[in-house]
């Protein structure tokens, strides 16, 4: 006996391709829109009793939003109200409802499924994704919140190591004031993430104690109990926030910060050199400026040509010695933050201290003032290795969802864009 094997539905069921539907009509509509109509391929249960219906109490067509199919469609659902037979149930009569359009929807399932991975995944404006669809900003957005909502509790994320950063959320903008003055305002925002994963856990306004103190206060203690360590920038501001709420986490210093730290320094040495004895800031034939990066730039990684070059350049332009002196201070201490214990790591610092003692300025004093300040967390950082690199990641997917949306003046759906683009990043 013979028995076919493959689909059981029409051809234009098939292609249309909505699950539990098929097709009953497609007719040519104004604007090259397609007008399908569509019904239920098997009655429903009763939601209350659950016995299956056979009477059809009466039929009303409701439009409902869907994928364009090969171009845009006008998708028209003939709904059937049933009754539900069963003596003993208290519910007389009932609409139908389906997996792809739930009660009260008015879009289907995989239209707001594409909604939302056109926006979190293929990284596309919300705007242009309503465009491409034929629907509301509105739809889009409200998608995007209730996939937002469905995202896991930061509790149920057990962090071994969390990173802490500050992003700026907006423009810088400034304020006229009641007397008159102008007041500067930066919009600033903070990036809680899991160092291990890369996904953003949570994200707060400002960049002080409070914002990331009320975050921490509002995690379970068993959360807070399982960090261990904690990466951030030199800010006393979120190393205030962590000795109140995570006590038991060790602190480390970012290493890419610390060294910004030593080259802002470099810069600031050679700026002052040049202003002192000319009178005016550098320029293209200075050579102290041509080579400014030159002098940035990680010794060990120098080619014998760039290092002659460094060399003529602090001959020739540095007749104090004392960009050079800098240079040498930077230097000594990127290989502290390369020790491989705590021990070779003391013994650059008092190398390091005796670069400073010899350089004799104040903006390498200044250095060495924050290197003692934060030791102890370079510490943590030489024994864990622990960084904030994986939050500066972080930061460079926001900077893009930001560029996307041209900005956000919405915090809420600002913080939805960035979670949910985090968690499908770390899930993929």
């Amino acid at each position: 006996m013979f028995e076919p094997t493959g689909s059981q539905r029409d051809a234009a069921s098939a292609i249309f391709n909505l699950p539990d539907y098929r097709v009953l009509s497609a007719v040519d509509a104004d604007g090259g829109v397609r007008r399908i109509e569509v019904e239920t391929t098997a009655p429903p249960g009763c939601p209350v009793c659950g016995v299956l219906a056979t009477r059809v109490h009466s039929v009303r067509r409701q439009r409902l939003r869907d994928l364009p199919v090969a171009g845009p469609v006008e998708v028209m659902w003939v709904k059937r109200r049933w009754f539900c037979d069963e003596y003993r149930c208290s519910r007389g009569t009932f609409s139908e409802v389906t997996d792809q359009v739930p009660a009260y929807a008015r879009s289907t399932a995989r239209l707001c499924q594409a909604l939302v991975a056109a926006v979190v995944v293929s990284g596309r404006a919300a705007s242009e994704v309503a465009r491409a669809h034929r629907v509301s900003w509105w739809l889009v957005a409200s998608m995007l919140g209730a996939a937002a909502d469905l995202l896991a509790d930061p509790d149920d994320v057990l962090v071994r190591r969390l990173g802490v950063d500050e992003h700026r959320y907006r423009s810088v903008r400034f304020f006229r004031q009641t007397d008159g003055s102008w007041r500067r305002y930066e919009p600033w925002m903070t990036t809680l993430v899991d160092a291990d994963t890369g996904r953003v856990l949570g994200v707060v306004d400002g960049r002080d104690s409070a914002g990331v103190g009320a975050w921490l206060a509002a995690r379970s203690q068993a959360w807070r109990d399982a960090v261990e360590v904690v990466a951030i920038d030199p800010s006393a501001a979120f190393r205030k926030a962590l000795r109140e709420h995570l006590p038991q986490a060790a602190v480390s210093v970012d290493a890419f910060h610390v060294v910004k730290l030593a080259n802002d320094m470099v810069t600031a040495v050679r700026q002052r050199i040049v202003r002192d004895r000319k009178g005016r800031r550098g320029r293209g034939v200075d050579p102290a400026w041509a080579n400014r990066r030159l002098l940035l730039r990680a010794g060990d990684t120098l080619s014998p040509r760039a290092l002659a070059r460094l060399k003529a350049t602090l001959r020739e332009d540095d007749p104090t010695d004392q960009i050079g002196a800098a240079w040498g201070v930077k230097e000594q201490l990127r290989r502290l933050l390369t020790s491989g214990s705590l021990a070779e790591a003391a013994e650059h610092r008092m190398r390091l201290g005796a670069f400073v003692l010899a350089a004799n300025m104040p903006e390498t004093d200044r250095l060495w003032a924050t290197i003692d300040t934060w030791w102890d967390a370079i510490e943590v950082l030489i024994v864990t290795g622990a960084t904030n690199a994986r939050t500066e990641a972080a930061n460079t997917g926001i900077k893009q969802i930001k560029r996307t949306g041209r900005g956000y003046r919405n915090p809420a759906n600002y913080r939805a864009r960035i979670l949910l683009a985090s968690a499908a990043r770390t899930a993929a």
